[in-house]
């Protein structure tokens, strides 16, 4: 119970001191979360996604997205070393800095990059990089401020969404993000290669994960905002009349990502994965699983809405 309460509180700290984003009909946001991106080496569970991430990178970028990763972007924990990680997937970052280059990319940190929260460990990693093949600095992401949560904030009726990685749930996660860090680094990064699963990662931990999930829930009938988080690695999409808990899932699935889209005033879940066509050639396909529905439908303010608004009442 007092575990219960202190992540409460987390969340709620988060929500207080987000950064707030206005947004209409008009507006166009993906969402992808735990990338985990590695070092290109057999414990880089994102390698075998990297080009159906692209792909949908350049996607989102045609069609005038932003782009919110939400945490877990990078294997910090693993990896130490950032240049190591940059230099393995040296497309995916080259399609990202199109989105900040642009204004169109957001960036929250999770708790296995928390490290982001050091803004000298962002300048010193992310601001610029030396290309050793023409001996010279160049930018990367120059004045990149990893955020812990936003706050969107619907014109249209005043509405908001938390969005935030979601470990803040998670006391190993987050309270004590240290430890798991080096029990990761030092031990399960290796017996995770022969079958062992880290039990510290709701990820892996069945149980666990449905544990920071009803704490989500309960968090979300007290204070009737949507929320959008990934951490969990499973997705999620409500049906309009059930608490509005959304979970992006992961782009570590061996089938593929998925992800969250907001457009034209609606949410809506995708998935993204490599297909054969009928001549038996293959391509990456973007397919709708959840939605879209519109944003006002998961609009809890209202006490005695709909029949089922007193379940979100405070308690």
């Amino acid at each position: 119970m007092r575990a219960n309460k202190r992540a409460n509180k987390r969340l709620t700290r988060a929500f207080k001191h987000a950064t707030r984003i206005p947004f209409d009909s008009n507006s166009k946001f993906i969402f992808f979360s735990d990338c985990h991106r590695g070092d290109d080496s057999v414990s880089d569970e994102f390698i075998r996604n990297q080009n159906i991430f692209l792909h949908a990178l350049n996607y989102y970028y045609k069609e005038n997205y932003v782009y919110v990763e939400v945490g877990d972007g990078d294997e910090l924990w693993e990896y130490k070393n950032f240049s190591v990680i940059r230099l393995a997937h040296t497309d995916v970052f080259t399609a990202i800095k199109k989105f900040f280059d642009t204004g169109r990319f957001i960036m929250l940190y999770g708790n296995h990059n928390i490290y982001l929260k050091s803004k000298h460990f962002v300048k010193t990693n992310y601001y610029e990089f030396y290309d050793e093949y023409n001996q010279k600095k160049v930018d990367l992401f120059k004045g990149l401020e990893p955020k812990e949560a936003l706050v969107l904030q619907y014109k249209n009726n005043n509405q908001k969404i938390l969005v935030l990685h979601g470990h803040q749930g998670d006391i190993m996660n987050d309270q004590f993000w240290f430890i798991s860090m080096l029990l990761l680094r030092y031990l399960w990064r290796y017996l995770h290669l022969v079958g062992f699963d880290n039990p510290t990662s709701p990820a892996r931990n069945l149980f666990k994960r449905h544990k920071v999930e009803r704490i989500y829930d309960e968090w979300i009938r007290r204070r009737r905002v949507m929320l959008i988080c990934g951490h969990t690695h499973r997705p999620k999409f409500p049906k309009a009349e059930d608490v509005p808990y959304f979970n992006t899932g992961c782009c570590t699935r061996t089938r593929g990502i998925s992800g969250i889209e907001i457009v034209n005033g609606e949410i809506l879940m995708v998935d993204w994965r490599i297909a054969a066509d009928e001549h038996g050639g293959l391509q990456i396909l973007r397919t709708v699983v959840r939605g879209p529905i519109p944003i006002e439908a998961f609009d809890r303010r209202q006490k005695g809405r709909s029949g089922a608004g007193k379940k979100y009442e405070d308690h």
